[in-house]
């Protein structure tokens, strides 16, 4: 699987493990976002990665 194919609902279905919110698909930059912990997480070979120490930090 391509970093430009991924299963839609299963990005839909996950939630930020710091703030237990909603995550929001960034398709531009390939990455699920979470506003309220400021924190964006990598989607790699379509695999989303969910670890705090692999997200990049929001800029303010």
């Amino acid at each position: 699987m391509s970093d430009t194919e991924y299963d839609r609902h299963m990005l839909e279905a996950l939630i930020c493990p710091v703030s237990q919110r909603p995550l929001e698909f960034d398709p531009e930059r390939m990455e699920l976002v979470s506003a309220s912990a400021r924190l964006a997480f990598p989607i790699r070979d379509g695999i989303p990665i969910m670890l705090v120490d692999e997200a990049r930090k929001l800029d303010d």
